[in-house]
């Protein structure tokens, strides 16, 4: 078997059929549990459940099955290794980190089936020309070019059949996983932030939403040579099928061989987008996952691709990373703090119970963004620091708490543009951006 044969699998798209996945995913890790169970108990061992859960094979039957699945199943796990990968085990994280990258096609028979549902049985006479093998394969749809009669070439985005109608049992089944292997405290109450990520993942999966919203951004940085973005091709976009320029330009990560230059200007145009979608749009794009970014080297622009995650950011939440700011330039670190709490950045329990370990973990950030010059973000002497702090508060499980969904999506893209700049060890003086972008003096 070819690899990619071995990659064109049908998505299960019934409510039985993907309940099914998940059927066979707990039957397999049980079965693991049992093997490993034996194993350890032979060699004299008493394994933790959570030992049992988290071993390799069972992490991979996940990863395998998640990717399978696809959809808001898939989506989670990407997004659980991409935000938390510092604080899951070791075993789970790596396999889950293979969710980035891993997605199989839709065999061509069922592609067919999707694009027959939304444009009719002569769909193929709207092209010169249509690629069926995709360009992109994702977590909710994959991504064919295709040439119209006039020559214009297009990206096409079609979503994965069941996606849309899957997303409540699939979000409560990997929270349900996530209970079961012990990685969760039995407390912690997880209602709001499932039901805000079944509500999210229900607007990514509605590709006239998105249409609209990357129109908005198509809008707002028109002018700007800094950014890309597409055109809308409203005629062939539907809810499932979204239609847009096709737009050259290599992955982001292909800067990490750029010059440094290329490098430092490149993520200072998105740390600027990003600040400028807090503090002056009032909508942000909050998903960081990498490919969503491609880079021109002719021109140095970005090229940004995938808006169904962009959402208002209500005038609180920025507010509150405007406290934030205006305490880390003044070099306030008692104030940071209290803002910290204040806004749910961190837990009242954990501040009280560890206040000692978070003004540490303060004040190594501190230092480490007001060293003279841009901010370095490939020397990462400080994130050990920051590590080894944190680690009681992680295993204090009786004090973690679920921050607002509003600031955990917002965190999310700001969490995520900071690991792609320590990717391309990119140099941005975040000081004199964040400054400016809250309407302050830059700090000396």
């Amino acid at each position: 078997m070819t690899d990619d044969t071995h990659r064109h699998r049908p998505v299960p798209s019934g409510r039985l059929a993907r309940i099914g996945g998940f059927g066979r995913l707990a039957g397999g890790v049980a079965g693991g549990m049992l093997a490993e169970g034996a194993r350890r108990l032979a060699a004299g061992e008493r394994p933790r459940v959570s030992d049992l859960v988290l071993t390799p094979a069972n992490a991979t039957r996940v990863a395998d099955r998640l990717s399978h699945l696809r959809g808001a199943a898939m989506k989670l796990g990407q997004m659980i290794s991409m935000d938390a990968g510092d604080l899951l085990p070791a075993e789970l994280s790596a396999i889950l980190a293979r969710l980035r990258d891993q997605a199989y096609r839709m065999p061509p028979r069922q592609l067919d089936g999707v694009l027959r549902a939304e444009w009719g049985a002569d769909w193929r006479r709207r092209f010169r020309h249509f690629e069926a093998s995709p360009i992109a394969a994702a977590s909710i749809g994959q991504v064919h070019r295709a040439t119209l009669p006039d020559g214009r070439q297009l990206a096409i985005k079609v979503q994965y059949p069941g996606v849309a109608d899957s997303i409540g049992s699939d979000v409560d089944n990997v929270a349900t996983l996530l209970r079961v292997s012990g990685l969760l405290p039995p407390g912690l109450d997880l209602a709001p932030l499932l039901g805000e990520a079944k509500r999210q993942l229900a607007e990514e999966a509605d590709y006239v939403r998105e249409g609209g919203q990357m129109r908005r951004y198509r809008e707002r940085l028109a002018g700007d040579p800094r950014y890309v973005v597409p055109a809308l091709e409203e005629a062939l976009t539907t809810r499932r099928v979204l239609a847009m320029d096709f737009l050259p330009g290599q992955p982001i990560e292909a800067l990490a061989d750029a010059p440094q230059d290329a490098r430092d200007t490149a993520m200072t145009s998105l740390v600027t987008l990003v600040l400028r979608e807090l503090f002056d749009f009032g909508m942000m794009q909050t998903d960081p996952n990498f490919a969503n970014y491609r880079w021109q080297p002719d021109t140095g622009a970005l090229v940004l691709l995938d808006f169904g995650a962009a959402r208002d950011v209500p005038a609180d939440t920025a507010a509150a990373y405007r406290r934030l700011i205006e305490a880390g330039l003044d070099r306030d670190r008692d104030r940071i703090r209290e803002v910290a709490v204040e806004t749910g950045f961190v837990g009242a329990a954990a501040a009280t119970a560890h206040r000692a370990a978070i003004d540490r973990i303060i004040a190594a950030i501190d230092d480490a963004l007001n060293r003279p010059g841009p901010f370095d973000f490939g020397d990462r002497a400080f994130v050990p620091v920051v590590r080894e702090e944190a680690q009681p508060m992680i295993a204090d499980r009786a004090t973690w708490h679920v921050p607002h969904v509003e600031t955990l999506f917002v965190q999310r893209k700001v969490s995520g543009t900071a690991l792609l700049a320590a990717r391309l060890k990119a140099r941005v003086d975040v000081r004199g951006l964040a400054a400016a972008a809250i309407g302050r003096d830059a700090p000396a």
